[in-house]
């Protein structure tokens, strides 16, 4: 088996763990948004830690060093990947962002199926482009196109009827994309400068402490509920933020982007899936129709444009390390 079928059967795997783990926020929602977001991502926050320790020891041994390989003053483009400064503002910035984005999605999850969640968040591929051009980037015609299919997408998928609205949970999970693109963008800001598992860290510690505030002033958390969905708690947070997030870095080192890309798409198609086995939930047709559109667009958006140039927003910039 070759090493790039062995990366990409491990982004595939990082797939399926976030695809099912709709399914863990949706049970662990009862507990409180804040306190259900603020425990997951403490854990998979802390759970990168050792991580990030044997990545320096390996780093380390490549390099003929006892610790992480460092970057010189003359190495330019290069990150550096010490805990510095800028690791940190970085992990505090996409953390706050993160936590606006992610607290919308558990709340709304609650209020719409796993599989409207997983292709409505997809949509986060689509709307940076359309935010970068405010930044001067140039978007290639495709993405464009992917753009018009994933709105006729999202039409079927939650405004289609007679009264032309869209429900309640799905307003919030729309929301949600917004935030995620923003917290994209941020991500890709900072992640080309630092080690981006540190960053990671940092971020969903962030977030948790920030989540632990809210539960604190507007929810009332107790220890029986929070156990009663311990498992929930444990599968979001090592598994969905740390694991997972793990098999991506490890995996996008010998995989091609695009294929990266296009292979972590399938996360909106394992939460559909898992809706329908586990929970037995359906959809109308025109809904499942809507879901394969905004499958397709999010997928023509990580197609690279042979025609693009400097300046230009590529796939493989669109990464995200929501969970």
């Amino acid at each position: 088996m070759s090493k790039q079928l062995k990366s990409n059967l491990l982004i595939l795997l990082a797939a399926f763990i976030w695809g099912t783990a709709f399914l863990a926020q949706k049970d662990g929602g009862q507990i409180g948004t804040f306190t259900f977001n603020g425990i997951r991502f403490l854990i998979g926050g802390t759970f990168l830690l050792p991580v990030i320790y044997v990545l320096d020891r390996l780093r380390g041994k490549k390099s003929g060093s006892d610790g992480p390989e460092t970057r010189s003053g003359s190495d330019k483009g290069v990150p550096d990947m010490s805990w510095n400064k800028t690791v940190f503002i970085g992990g505090i910035c996409c953390g706050v962002i993160l936590f606006i984005a992610s607290s919308l999605q558990q709340y709304g999850v609650l209020f719409t199926t796993i599989g409207k969640t997983g292709f409505i968040t997809a949509l986060y591929t689509l709307i940076v482009p359309v935010f970068s051009v405010v930044l001067g980037k140039k978007v290639p015609r495709l993405t464009w196109a992917a753009v018009l299919i994933g709105l006729a997408g999202l039409y079927l998928l939650s405004m289609f009827g007679e009264s032309l609205s869209i429900s309640y949970g799905d307003r919030f999970i729309i929301a949600c994309a917004f935030g995620f693109a923003v917290q994209i963008m941020c991500i890709d800001h900072f992640a080309p400068k630092v080690d981006p598992v540190k960053l990671s860290s940092i971020e969903f510690l962030t977030l948790g402490v920030i989540s632990l505030f809210f539960m604190f002033a507007f929810e009332e958390p107790s220890l029986d509920k929070i156990v009663s969905v311990l498992p929930s708690l444990l599968y979001a947070g090592i598994l969905s933020s740390g694991v997972a997030y793990t098999l991506q870095v490890v995996g996008q080192q010998h995989s091609e982007p695009t294929q990266a890309a296009i292979i972590m798409c399938m996360e909106s198609v394992f939460s559909l899936l898992t809706g329908m086995i586990v929970l037995g939930e359906r959809m109308a047709m025109h809904e499942y129709i809507g879901a394969a559109l905004i499958f397709t667009a999010v997928v023509m958006a990580q197609l690279p444009d042979r025609k693009a140039g400097a300046g230009t927003v590529k796939p493989e910039v669109m990464k995200n390390d929501k969970r």
